[in-house]
């Protein structure tokens, strides 16, 4: 099989779709990769780890898009990718298709094979590739929120942790699901005084 992957173009999007370790592992199963020049510089991968992994480099995106038979991404294709999607590709990456629409469309269009990480389940119905994104997003929530209390930020300069004589932060948490409960962590590591508002409260036990 063709595999390929390209740099990530939606704003603020680091992260790439295949590692070094991935490519070796594609390689090595027999199938021919190729990766977009530069495209995990972002992430911490060289474009040499991907040469010593068995990937071909390619200069544009376009190039890759034209050869995979399947194309590894991290987000969503963006507006200027939709007609670089080929009749019968397999797009394996996070689809989110109940809020993109125009993607939905112009897949249907094509005849796209779209793999959803956020739709992968097991038997036991775990969602192995969308549980680690919420944990990533309960503790950046906490880190950002204490970030925009600082002054600097606009905030009324709350320290979550409180120091002594000052009292600490208050936290309220909507949701005791995965993301919930990683907030959760990541604001009493900071020391602050955190309330979790859950209808379901058997799952906080």
């Amino acid at each position: 099989m063709q595999v390929g992957s390209v740099k990530e173009i939606k704003r603020h999007e680091y992260r790439v779709g295949l590692t070094p370790s991935c490519v070796r592992a594609y390689v090595s199963a027999g199938h021919t990769v190729r990766v977009q020049k530069g495209s995990g510089i972002d992430a911490g991968y060289e474009d040499e780890e991907y040469l010593a992994a068995g990937a071909e480099l390619c200069a544009t995106a376009e190039e890759i898009w034209q050869k995979s038979d399947m194309l590894i991404k991290v987000k969503e294709p963006q507006a200027q990718e939709f007609p670089l999607m080929r009749e019968g590709q397999i797009l394996y990456t996070y689809l989110h298709l109940a809020a993109e629409e125009e993607l939905t469309k112009q897949m249907l269009a094509r005849n796209i094979k779209g793999v959803a990480y956020e739709t992968v389940e097991p038997d036991d119905h775990s969602l192995p590739l969308l549980r680690p994104m919420s944990e990533i997003a309960g503790r950046m929530s906490i880190q950002e929120g204490a970030r925009f209390l600082e002054r600097p930020q606009g905030g009324r300069g709350v320290l979550l942790g409180g120091v002594p004589s000052v009292e600490k932060g208050r936290v309220a948490i909507l949701g005791g699901g995965v993301v919930g409960t990683h907030a959760a962590k990541m604001a009493v590591g900071l020391g602050a005084d955190v309330t979790i508002l859950d209808v379901n409260i058997d799952r906080l036990n």
